[in-house]
């Protein structure tokens, strides 16, 4: 084998290997968005499918509404689309005695209690079977009357052929395979845009995270080019503390800004859910790191010929960090758009004129517990959007992350 072909074997076993666990992790997802698309009935169908299906209904000459079809075995044992026309039939399996005095089990046959009656008339005739009495009844069989004894009891539904009224066969339900179709139900999202405020928590939620990122995108790039080119006494005893305030767990500031929120008055109000994050030390630290990289050289060019320090941070500086700006706004909306802790804190469940996403979610899990088609429905609506902006801004973050950080 050359070269060429060991490369080829190679590449081939690589993509299969990519291509196997990319599934893996795509799985999870597919179940998501085909289970959001799906009936109630079908969520909990056994053995579980992955792709929504519905039962097949046609109409039947003299029902008054659409039968469902389910695959039946008939007498003759042929198999058959057929219609399920009344359901939880009182049968019995009815069985002939053989010489030995046991039930013949190769020649029983299904029948209703309606359809059979005790032979003997006033004086009940029986049998001993396995030491017990039990009764012989009169079964008919085609065109005769067969003795036989009950082996058991069960209900079942009253299956009739579409095309032949007149057909008709008995058959376990649960037992009997439906005929179905592929199918979706896009209307489950509609459903759950206008369950319980949905739509209202899903504005809130995209205006919070818009503004957020604006936000933080606007002091991360100040502070940033502040403490990467601006001189200033303390510059970077001041970068070293702020940048350790990423270390304070997120715990400890929960019980000191919850009261500011208090004390400002913005408990159960929208500027609570935005104004605390619009400063973050990890932008800053990014945008400084990345304004390191560009060259002082193009800095001093433009400062002789007459720029002022704004028209060098946007006419220079910012085209340059498309990159880091990507990367900074995938996270913070990324952050933004999944904050369920500190709405949960200040912002009241039953409030939902500044209800968030999240929180609606956890409102949507508790009362559409039974039914899970609209509960992935609403975690769709809540997953799709943050995955589409990482999928947009992924080649940005790269090369963020292999341009950043390398000077100090």
């Amino acid at each position: 084998m050359g070269y060429r072909a060991i490369r080829i074997v190679r590449a081939v076993v690589i993509y299969a290997i990519l291509t196997i666990f990319a599934l893996i992790m795509l799985f999870p997802f597919l179940v998501m968005i085909f289970t959001s698309l799906k009936t109630p009935a079908d969520t909990f169908s056994y053995p579980p499918r992955l792709f929504p299906v519905e039962q097949v209904t046609t109409a039947v000459a003299g029902f008054d509404r659409p039968l469902p079809l389910y695959y039946v075995a008939t007498e003759s044992g042929e198999r058959k689309q057929m219609a399920l026309a009344e359901e939880n039939i009182r049968v019995g399996i009815f069985a002939p005695l053989d010489a030995t005095g046991k039930p013949d089990d190769s020649r029983a046959v299904l029948r209703r209690f309606g359809e059979v009656k005790v032979a003997g008339g006033s004086t009940p005739k029986e049998v001993v079977v396995n030491g017990q009495a039990v009764p012989v009844y009169e079964v008919p069989v085609g065109d005769t009357i067969a003795e036989m004894v009950v082996l058991t009891r069960t209900t079942v539904g009253r299956f009739v052929n579409p095309q032949n009224p007149e057909e008709v066969a008995l058959a376990n339900v649960r037992l009997s395979e439906p005929v179905t179709r592929l199918t979706a139900h896009p209307e489950n999202y509609l459903e759950v845009v206008n369950l319980l405020g949905f739509d209202r928590a899903l504005s809130n939620t995209a205006m919070i995270t818009i503004l957020t990122v604006i936000g933080q995108l606007v002091t991360s790039v100040l502070g940033g080019y502040a403490f990467a080119r601006l001189k200033f006494p303390g510059r970077d005893q001041i970068f070293l503390f702020y940048l350790g305030t990423i270390m304070v767990p997120f715990v400890v500031l929960i019980i000191p800004l919850y009261q500011l929120m208090v004390a400002i008055g913005w408990v159960n109000a929208m500027p609570a859910l935005i104004l605390p994050w619009l400063y973050t030390a990890y932008g800053t630290f990014l945008m400084r790191q990345f304004f390191i990289t560009i060259p002082k050289e193009i800095e001093e060019a433009a400062l002789i010929d007459g720029a002022s320090r704004w028209a060098i941070l946007t006419r220079i500086f910012l085209p340059a960090s498309v990159p880091a700006l990507a990367t900074l706004a995938t996270f913070t909306f990324l952050y933004a758009w999944n904050s369920f802790f500190w709405p949960l804190v200040v912002v009241n469940t039953g409030n939902t004129r500044a209800q968030v996403l999240t929180l609606a979610l956890n409102v949507l899990r508790g009362r559409a517990s039974d039914s899970p088609n609209l509960i992935l429905a609403g975690a769709a609506i809540a997953i799709i959007p943050p995955t589409l902006v990482f999928i947009l801004a992924q080649r940005y973050y790269v090369a963020s992350v292999t341009s950043s950080g390398v000077k100090g």
